[in-house]
């Protein structure tokens, strides 16, 4: 079989929005390719391998394609991306004068290339994320993450998802109900059950997301602890007020920890729900914020209550840890 791919050479900046927009067209994949040049900054606390062979793409700079089916409308897919990615502009996000193309491929020459790369990797003390295809043998006390994160996001390996990853690490506390806020490939919400959480309610928007986080949920034999459900943001909590609703959702409210690894312009959207959904001295765990979007996260966080207990860097990236007072 034959496929279209659409590649555009952009920004890491915009990699997270402009790979959301290529799913929400319907693409079967989309793969991601940032600078693999030696000075490119790395974390190496936990002595970790980087499998990605180097290449030539500039610093700061990111290749992204996305794979369509045969008899697609390609102009058409071409053209609504364009003014898609134009209108990042409106909220600040720097797409680099992106450049687009256009080829057909055979499916072999992508479908399953890029697993070679996916190794198991450890993000932490006690967490590794283990491809579903690789053998592994863990060491006492490791928790293995067993992930195949198919067309959503989420392998652990981008700098945002390993921050949660270790943030969780260090916020949840054996009992606690947890949400996590666009879960893609379910992989906090694994982390977290993994971890010591009481129940996780794990929210997407994208059905691709929430069909890859219940398989991957059902990798993990999690499907006691943690619930799945399509949600624009924490729309579903609405829905379900009633006692019979409510014990759908599988967590009990007010929750311990909410946990949104998805774009600040998005997150300063809702952190007024947020704050209503945490019990006193919850912690709101928030990624997806690159540097230069911290103040503006941190002061709508302020203001409607919340005090900032500590922020976590890696590479151009922050996790912010908020308490609800």
């Amino acid at each position: 079989m034959q496929w279209h791919e659409i590649t555009v050479n952009t920004t890491e900046e915009a990699i997270e929005m402009i790979s959301n927009f290529i799913h929400e067209q319907g693409a079967g994949g989309v793969s991601i390719e940032e600078s693999g040049t030696l000075n490119k900054q790395r974390d190496t606390s936990l002595g970790q391998w980087y499998e990605h062979p180097l290449n030539d793409i500039p610093e700061g700079r990111a290749v992204i394609k996305g794979y369509f089916s045969e008899g697609t409308d390609m102009d058409t897919i071409l053209e609504e991306l364009k003014q898609s990615v134009n209108q990042l502009a409106e909220f600040d996000i720097d797409t680099g004068s992106p450049t687009y193309e256009l080829k057909i491929v055979d499916d072999e020459d992508w479908a399953n290339a890029w697993k070679q790369y996916f190794k198991p990797l450890r993000v932490s003390d006690r967490l590794t994320i283990k491809p579903t295809w690789e053998d592994y043998t863990a060491s006492p006390g490791e928790i293995i993450l067993e992930l195949d994160p198919g067309m959503a996001f989420g392998t652990g390996t981008h700098a945002t998802t390993a921050l949660c990853l270790r943030t969780l690490e260090q916020v949840i506390q054996s009992g606690d109900d947890v949400i996590d806020v666009g879960t893609g490939s379910g992989i906090l919400a694994i982390a977290a059950a993994k971890l010591g959480a009481g129940h996780v309610l794990a929210l997407d928007l994208d059905p691709v997301a929430v069909s890859s986080a219940t398989e991957n949920t059902r990798l993990n034999e999690l499907d006691e602890q943690i619930t799945i459900k399509l949600s624009d943001l924490l729309q579903v909590l609405n829905e379900n007020k009633t006692e019979t609703g409510a014990s759908a959702l599988g967590v009990k409210l007010p929750v311990q920890v909410v946990v949104a690894n998805i774009l600040a312009e998005i997150i300063v959207l809702f952190v007024k729900d947020v704050y209503d959904v945490l019990a006193a001295g919850g912690t709101y765990i928030v990624s997806g914020v690159i540097k230069a979007k911290q103040e503006m996260v941190e002061d709508a966080l302020k203001a409607v209550g919340f005090a900032i207990s500590r922020v976590n860097e890696d590479q151009d990236w922050v996790v912010i840890v908020a308490q609800k007072r």
